[in-house]
């Protein structure tokens, strides 16, 4: 390996248009960043309960509709606090008693955790696979809810949403670093969360959970059973503003701009088949890359796992991936580092709508340089 890798300049010709590839916070177009300037007076610093802010929330909803293709009665329900809010509001509102969790992840444990801390729910089903892997569902008439991850951001593992055969229980998927990238049947889930900072290519703060008749009648039956809710957590307060197009508490004005102008990027290039697209294309050429590459190899090893959002690529033992990511950085190609608690010798790339595929090109191009130069 090189001495003096601080040395290492990329060359320009190498060099992808957006240098940014990390998994959340995301590339924010910068025409969306632009659109948000132009507004800035008449949007920014206005009240979260009058039109100018209300008819954005109502553009985001009524987007959310079209790009899923949501069927009738689906309604799309939102609040603050990000994905990971999510996880405890439905230990709360949505697990009548035992719930059922794919564990496969940092990400996809967690809601496993918190339904396993809650004294008021019976012990959790938690099925387990290692990392870079994954588990299936096991019908059990016990359970209520089924807790599904549609793509685990940590180890760049994905999976089909499919209700399991013959369950009874309502199924909840979280879709945080999924959502939009991913195709996805709303047929087959009850609540399908997330977060914008990832496919919709805006900050975090904010939650959306697509909710099915099922998951909503379950929402007021628990309600009606007196269980002490905390009024954030409470999802009957947020579905009634919800339907107001407003949130319980002051929403981050910004966040919901940026989540609209990227929403109807997305819708006006073709929607979900787009956005997917984008993706295929972008997994394609990294994956490609890794299996032709002699240093590299995709850490997930069965191909019909391997996400087409996040990619994951192992290095050999004699390529120091944080140096390599160390160069790319100090070159403005940035946020490839791996997930820190993962431990592996291995680079993270976000392949988001956002992400040009060209930018996934020049970024494997950029990698096999630093690695020829820091080999010399």
């Amino acid at each position: 390996m090189a001495n003096n890798s601080s040395e290492i300049i990329i060359p320009s010709s190498l060099l992808p248009e957006d240098g940014r590839f990390g998994c959340g916070p995301s590339k924010v177009r910068p025409e969306a960043v632009d659109a948000l300037a132009k507004v800035g007076k008449a949007y920014l610093g206005t009240s979260h309960r009058q039109a100018t802010v209300k008819d954005m929330v109502g553009r985001l909803r009524s987007g959310l509709r079209d790009l899923f293709n949501l069927p009738e009665g689906y309604e799309v329900i939102l609040g603050n606090g990000g994905a990971t809010y999510f996880w405890d509001i439905a230990t709360f509102a949505l697990i009548e008693s035992k719930s059922q969790h794919l564990s496969f992840g940092e990400f996809s444990s967690k809601f496993a955790a918190a339904s396993k801390a809650a004294p008021f729910l019976d012990e959790p089903e938690i099925i387990v696979s290692e990392p870079g892997t994954r588990p299936f569902a096991k019908v059990n008439p016990e359970i209520d809810l089924y807790a599904l991850t549609h793509n685990e951001t940590s180890t760049g593992v994905s999976m089909d949403i499919r209700r399991p055969e013959g369950a009874h229980g309502i199924v909840a998927v979280d879709a945080t670093s999924a959502a939009g990238g991913l195709r996805v049947d709303p047929s087959q889930f009850d609540a399908y969360y997330f977060a914008p900072q990832k496919v919709f290519a805006s900050d975090g703060g904010l939650w959306v959970a697509l909710m099915s008749p099922a998951a909503l009648e379950r929402v007021a039956r628990i309600a009606e059973s007196k269980r002490w809710i905390p009024a954030s957590f409470d999802l009957t307060i947020c579905i009634d503003n919800s339907r107001l197009n407003q949130t319980y508490n002051t929403p981050a004005l910004a966040t919901i701009f940026l989540f609209v102008q990227q929403l109807e990027w997305m819708l006006d290039n073709g929607g979900l088949e787009f956005s997917t697209s984008r993706c295929d294309q972008s997994a394609k050429i990294l994956y490609d890359w890794a299996e032709r590459t002699e240093y590299a190899t995709p850490y997930v090893k069965d191909p019909a796992d391997r996400s087409h959002v996040v990619g994951t690529i192992d290095f050999s033992d004699n390529i120091d991936a944080a140096q390599v990511a160390k160069v790319l950085r100090k070159n403005g190609v940035i946020d490839v580092e791996p997930y820190r608690k993962l431990g592996r010798n291995q680079l993270r790339v976000a392949m988001f709508p956002a992400v040009e595929p060209g930018d996934i090109e020049a970024l494997t191009n950029c990698i096999d340089f630093v690695v020829s130069r820091l080999a010399d």
